[in-house]
């Protein structure tokens, strides 16, 4: 393996796409081969053992590859497989989680009042709860499944404006949300609703992701290592999906920002 190779970086679907987006941001001599799993999305509401074989198929594929490491760009894979994996591989395997902790933090010491939306899979999992247990006693943290964002993303439906805010609602009307801090967005595929979730929430609310801390740690970790790709390195992103109608394929593009 060379500092040259890739990074697997894989998703239940297409969110995992906006975690490729920042690594090219804030990565671009690093070559990246990502893997959509579309023909078994959502995660979200499937079992965690049947999820983990998923996950082996896919991480098995890229150690074929030669990858150097992998990125488990799905919140509900790293809850339910993120251990297994890297009691598997000899690479390491970054995983994501809510950025809770950042929501947390911007209180400076005053109590904050905390939206998490997610998977209901990663909403239930131990590793979440034991994530919420960290903060949930000098803060307010609401804990919110939104499925339906999910297939909204999958079906190609990102741009319907009143399909997307009629779901919204539907989830989050049942809130004050002029007294709700921050929504940390739970879900990779979230990360592409940033714009109606702006459109949503009062000015003053936060809205948080997990894709520059986790594309932070991935540097940190290759730096360690030695295995940063060269500076003179042209980064590459190659596309494939489970599912193979071509429209996957255009949707994945259009997602990526190609």
């Amino acid at each position: 393996m060379t500092s040259n190779a890739p990074i697997g970086v894989f998703d239940s679907g297409l969110g995992g796409l906006s975690v490729v987006r920042q690594i090219r941001r804030d990565l671009p001599n690093e070559s990246v081969l990502y893997f959509g799993d579309s023909a078994h999305a959502p995660y979200g509401t499937r079992e965690p053992e049947q999820i983990k074989g998923f996950c082996f198929d896919i991480c098995d594929r890229f150690v074929d590859q030669g990858v150097k490491a992998i990125v488990v760009a799905c919140n509900t894979a790293t809850s339910a497989a993120v251990n297994d994996l890297r009691a598997r591989y000899a690479i390491p395997i970054i995983g994501m989680e809510p950025a809770l902790k950042v929501a947390c933090d911007r209180g400076h010491g005053v109590r904050q009042h905390v939206i998490v939306a997610a998977t209901p899979l990663t909403l239930r999992e131990r590793k979440f709860e034991r994530l919420v247990q960290r903060f949930d006693d000098d803060h307010e943290i609401f804990k919110q499944p939104c499925p339906d964002l999910v297939r909204i993303v999958e079906s190609g439906h990102l741009d319907d404006h009143d399909l997307v805010m009629n779901t919204l609602h539907g989830y989050f009307d049942r809130y004050d949300l002029h007294a709700i801090d921050s929504v940390v967005l739970g879900c990779t595929h979230f990360v592409f609703y940033r714009d109606y979730f702006r459109e949503l929430l009062p000015e003053g609310t936060a809205i948080i992701d997990g894709n520059a801390g986790t594309v932070n740690h991935l540097e940190v970790i290759l730096e360690s290592l030695g295995a940063l790709a060269d500076e003179r390195h042209a980064g590459t992103v190659e596309l494939s999906n489970s599912d193979h109608d071509p429209r996957i394929m255009a949707l994945s593009h259009t997602l990526l920002g190609e």
